[in-house]
């Protein structure tokens, strides 16, 4: 998809935000769904870094611990498939009282209001304010969905017989300019995201 290209130019971490100018026109009905994730990810303050393979995802997610000097320090992540990930980089793993970040998969990227879609496979039964303010994530370009309601159909056709519990959504990813009742109880998230191309 060089759509991200196109948009981001770089992949670099922090580079996007140099291309934000180039990259403020509205969203548009008939806009793809990725373009529309894009657009309104970034614009509820996510880190977007789109990688085209597992050896970008590698060297991104170094990046990522370099620029917020994670590198031997302390996670949480619940899934045993990304372990291998912190165990590279030397970052423990093992239920520290203060993480300096998550790192997780997820469900689905909801590309009509840019958010990310967890179940309890991902975080448990952790609530979102109860998850570190810093959050890694990894997925793929075939997650994202239009909207929650083909996300959680995702999820029922994924997990026929052992169905997650805890299914959430985090979607603001920056504290509010102005005081917006929308966002009230929910702690804004330090997130990133390393979006796999898959397709």
């Amino acid at each position: 998809m060089s759509l991200f290209r196109k948009f981001f130019g770089s992949n670099e971490p922090g580079q996007g935000e140099e291309k934000e100018s180039e990259y403020h026109q509205q969203a548009q009905p008939n806009m793809a769904v990725d373009e529309l994730f894009t657009y309104n990810f970034k614009k509820n303050g996510g880190k977007f870094i789109y990688c085209e393979n597992l050896d970008e995802v590698h060297e991104q997610f170094e990046n990522i611990l370099q620029e917020n000097d994670w590198f031997e320090s302390e996670a949480v992540c619940y899934e045993a498939k990304l372990f291998s990930m912190l165990d590279d980089n030397n970052v423990a793993h093992s239920g520290a009282p203060e993480p300096k970040f998550l790192l997780a998969s997820c469900e689905n990227l909801v590309a009509d209001e840019g958010s990310i879609l967890f179940s309890s496979k991902q975080i448990k039964q952790n609530k979102p304010n109860d998850l570190p303010s810093n959050i890694v994530i990894l997925a793929t370009t075939s997650q994202i969905l239009e909207s929650k309601s083909d996300g959680l159909r995702a999820i029922k056709k994924k997990y026929e017989t052992d169905y997650p519990t805890n299914i959430t959504t985090i979607k603001y990813f920056e504290k509010a300019k102005e005081e917006d009742f929308l966002q009230y109880g929910s702690a804004p998230k330090n997130l990133y995201l390393l979006l796999l191309e898959d397709l």
